[in-house]
């Protein structure tokens, strides 16, 4: 029982030789019950039967059914129920303690995936627990506080450390399943390593002798063509086939060691699309000094990483997608006023064409029209594709440039959220014509266009607005893509607000 995004696979041999050719077993083999001829020294062959009432093929088929079973769907179930639990005998708080059931799993998961500890301790997980449990309760309390019921708040309280007490418990039951799984290796994910120094053989040989961790190493991969862990694990060939040994290999963990490879090159290698689903873990350079970052996890005495997946695809979209639409509309609909009398004077000061439409780049590098208020008049539209804000700015009138300063310019693009071309916080969005040239000059910056441009971003409220180092804006772009949160949006937002109307901008 452990947290993985692929199914388990057999244990033992590698994934490469359970494959077969494709064959049509309803026209291969007639019988419901198939049957394997099986030769005899004693006279004809005798028949062998694969039906469900064998006792093998019965408890091959428990041990994948429960090699399916992650961690998460064991702990989380079982500390939300332990947590409602005092809701039985104290049914008049019912809501609260499933407020406190659900705002604790948040907490717990930090709004992201639940996965167990490599290296398995109730101990060393316990004081970060507690404190979660200890925050959520005390933010429910607050709320029955503020609602006048003081007594409500003690019976909740006493409720809680009971609960709390129950949670303890369950986690330590939990645990020990989680690790009985590992040592039974019902749970074994398949792991490619990159890198094959001495540290790479080094780990191949504990995990290999310590099933409690959860991992089983198929081989690894390595720029080097003779390496020290070729003893242990096969070498499956350059790091630029990682994608083939992934699949070949069935593997859904990748864990980054030491070895012949360029670590530049390895920041794309191991985010393609074969690989995004995989855990990935990295051994740090300097892996003899201990890290006092979150909860550290090891791997016998090395220390391990585990390294934030980008999250912007899937259930996290549709998070975000929803928190978009909620808060743009609410947003136009409370500026509305704010842009009609922006675009009087506007209009006032440079006549007709208030709205300024321009192609911009966005998700996957598609085309869609921005919409701002206008700000400046270029000479023509090739000028407007084409040429650097700082090279236009003495068109730009008094209006034009209060506008700009205070982004208030850019207020219509909630239309453009709305409509889907946009989204709230991302990397702003830049004219084809820049997208091409900064593209091929400036490293990673394409990959800004891996999600959708946004209104605002992390770049523009830490100081990159305006002409300012294209190469900081990517890095800091990259950054927020592969670091998003929820709470990291909300706090752009609030940055920019105060942005906004401190009049901070260009």
């Amino acid at each position: 029982m452990d947290v993985s995004t692929t199914d388990e696979f057999p244990i033992g041999a590698p994934a490469s030789r359970h494959l077969r050719t494709p064959v049509d077993l309803r026209t291969a083999v007639p019988d419901a019950r198939r049957a394997t001829v099986v030769p005899s020294a004693n006279g004809p062959a005798t028949r062998r039967s694969h039906n469900t009432s064998d006792p093998q093929v019965l408890r091959r088929r428990v041990r994948r059914f429960l090699g399916g079973i992650r961690a998460w769907m064991v702990v989380l179930p079982t500390d939300a129920v332990l947590l409602w639990m005092p809701a039985l005998w104290t049914p008049q708080q019912i809501r609260a303690h499933t407020a406190l059931a659900l705002l604790s799993l948040a907490l717990v998961t930090n709004g992201g995936r639940y996965r167990a500890r490599l290296h398995l301790s109730m101990l060393d997980e316990l004081p970060s627990l507690l404190g979660k449990l200890l925050t959520a309760a005390a933010i429910v309390a607050t709320v029955i506080a503020l609602r006048h019921e003081q007594e409500s708040v003690t019976t909740f309280l006493v409720n809680v450390s009971f609960a709390m007490g129950l949670v303890v418990v369950g986690r330590v039951i939990t645990t020990w399943l989680i690790g009985f799984s590992r040592r039974r290796r019902v749970t074994a994910h398949r792991v490619v390593l990159i890198g094959g120094g001495p540290l790479a053989a080094e780990l191949a040989h504990i995990l290999r002798g310590n099933p409690s961790y959860g991992l089983l190493p198929v081989g690894f991969v390595d720029d080097d063509r003779h390496c020290v862990a070729e003893v242990v694990l096969p070498h499956l060939g350059t790091t630029f086939s990682l994608d083939a040994a992934v699949l070949r290999e069935r593997a859904d963990v990748l864990l980054v060691a030491d070895g012949g490879f360029a670590e530049r090159d390895l920041l794309d290698i191991v985010r393609t699309p074969v690989c995004h689903p995989c855990d990935l873990l990295v051994v740090p350079r300097m892996h003899h000094f201990h890290t006092q970052t979150g909860i550290a996890d090891h791997i016998g005495s090395i220390p391990v990483m585990r390294i934030r997946t980008p999250n912007l695809s899937g259930p996290a979209r549709m998070i975000k997608r929803v928190f978009d639409v909620s808060v743009a509309a609410v947003l136009l609909l409370a500026v509305l006023p704010v842009i009609a009398v922006c675009a009087l004077a506007v209009r006032i000061e440079g006549g007709s064409g208030v709205i300024f439409r321009q192609v911009r780049v966005g998700r996957d590098g598609k085309y869609f029209s921005c919409l701002k208020l206008r700000s400046m008049r270029p000479s023509d539209d090739g000028d407007a594709a084409a040429a650097w804000s700082s090279a236009i700015r003495q068109r730009t009138g008094p209006v034009g440039a209060f506008l700009r300063r205070t982004s208030l310019d850019e207020l219509p693009q909630l239309w453009n959220i709305l409509r889907g071309d946009m989204t709230l916080v991302g990397p702003r969005p830049e004219r084809p014509h820049f997208v091409e040239q900064f593209s091929a000059k400036y490293d990673r910056y394409a990959h800004r266009h891996r999600v959708q441009a946004g209104l605002t971003g992390l770049a523009q409220v830490s100081g990159l607005r305006g002409d300012t180092s294209i190469a900081d804006r990517a890095r800091f772009d990259n950054y927020y893509i592969e670091h998003w949160t929820l709470w990291l949006d909300i706090k752009i937002i609030l940055r920019t607000i105060s942005e906004v109307v401190f009049a901070k901008g260009r």
